[in-house]
C-alpha cells in the first residue's frame, strides 16, 4: 500500500477536460472525521493539502487527514474484499479468474428489471 504518486497525479490532471483541482471528500481512514484533500497545479509543482490519499486499486482512494497522517503515515486496517461470482457453472473469486474473464466481469453492466 503506497501513498499516491506523483506520476498517478499528472495522470488524474491529464484525464480533466480543464485542468481544474482535483478535490477528494470523504472521512478519514483512522479517526473517522470529515476531510477533504485538495491537489492544485502550480508553476512549481503539485501542491497537496488537507491530508493524504491513497489508491491501493485504480480509481479506489483513501483518505488521511493530516492529524493522522502525522502520526502514522502508513494505511492501516486496509483489507481487499474477496469478490466471488459465477464462471462456468460455479463459484469463484474473481481475483483467481485469468485476465479476459476478469476484464469481462469489469465491464458487466447492472441493470434494474
Amino acid at each position: 500500500m503506497s501513498q499516491m504518486t506523483v506520476e498517478r497525479l499528472h495522470q488524474l490532471f491529464d484525464e480533466q477536460p480543464e485542468h481544474a483541482d482535483l478535490i477528494w471528500q470523504g472521512a478519514c481512514h483512522d479517526c473517522g472525521r470529515p476531510v477533504t484533500v485538495s491537489a492544485i497545479p502550480r508553476a512549481d509543482g503539485i501542491h497537496i493539502s488537507g491530508g493524504s490519499l491513497y489508491e491501493p486499486q485504480e480509481n479506489r482512494f483513501f483518505l488521511k487527514c493530516e492529524a493522522c497522517f502525522a502520526k502514522d503515515p502508513a494505511l492501516h486496517n486496509f483489507q481487499d474484499c474477496e469478490v466471488y461470482s459465477r464462471v462456468v457453472g460455479y463459484l469463484r473469486p474473481v481475483a483467481q479468474w485469468n485476465d479476459g474473464k476478469q476484464a469481462e466481469f469489469r465491464d458487466r453492466k447492472l441493470f434494474a428489471v
